[in-house]
């Protein structure tokens, strides 16, 4: 009897024993990452594809409530955003804390023009609820409005998603790379992918090409696997060891 109570007291203190402050760290960092996965993709490809593509959207029927699904998913990636900067930030900052600073800097930027371009896409749904079909109500002015508005978003996705996804993979990626604690092969599509995707959003600024192009997708993918595989590791295995961790 007394060996069986010793055997079930190990077990009860060995379910108690609380998960480690670091596989904390990672777990909700790399969650984060995901997050911004599962909530960008569908918002920008489906749910708010209706105002995207319509240039009429602010005076024709609508699909508000799809749009505004997309417009809090949008919301959820730029929370997400500074979620994965807030969490990693302790734990970056060891291999240099200066660079981390500015992974956090770039992350909340992105994250303030993310926000800025869904405003600016709340406001054409907002103006078509309490102005389409309204008496008096110029339409050529208000599609010129809707467009304005659209092409304010299209500016920020560049500036945001795009841009400053490069800084992000650049700052992270080689604090990542340094400090050993992920694989390092993982790292090394951000520092590849960031000059990429700097390179082709800066060829969209000046017209080269559009977003939708194959040379944006050349330029975007590698650092999209980046912070994918970055998430995903994080999630499974967390931090590798590491001389900033020891």
């Amino acid at each position: 009897m007394a060996i069986t109570l010793s055997h079930d007291s190990h077990s009860s203190a060995r379910k108690r024993v609380p998960i480690d402050s670091l596989r904390r760290t990672a777990l909700i960092g790399g969650g984060l990452y995901l997050v911004t996965f599962i909530s960008s993709i569908p918002a920008a490809f489906f749910f708010l594809t209706p105002v995207l593509d319509n240039p009429d959207y602010i005076i024709s029927a609508g699909a508000d409530t799809r749009v505004l699904t997309g417009g809090f998913l949008d919301l959820v990636n730029a929370l997400a955003c500074v979620g994965t900067a807030l969490a990693l930030y302790p734990v970056v900052k060891r291999q240099h804390e200066g660079v981390a600073l500015g992974f956090v800097a770039s992350r909340l930027l992105e994250a303030a023009v993310i926000v800025i371009g869904l405003v600016s896409l709340l406001t054409v749904v907002t103006l078509r609820q309490d102005l389409a079909g309204a008496t008096g109500a110029d339409a050529a002015s208000l599609v010129t409005t809707g467009k304005s508005l659209v092409a304010v978003r299209n500016w920020t996705f560049l500036l945001g998603p795009t841009l400053m996804a490069g800084i992000n993979a650049l700052f992270l990626g080689y604090l990542m790379f340094r400090s050993g604690l992920v694989p390092r092969r993982i790292p090394l599509l951000g520092l590849i992918g960031g000059p990429l995707i700097l390179a082709s959003a800066t060829a969209q600024f000046f017209g080269v090409y559009d977003g939708l192009s194959v040379w944006s997708a050349i330029g975007t993918l590698p650092v999209a696997l980046w912070e994918l595989l970055l998430g995903i590791w994080l999630v499974v295995k967390g931090f590798k060891p590491s001389r900033i961790t020891a």
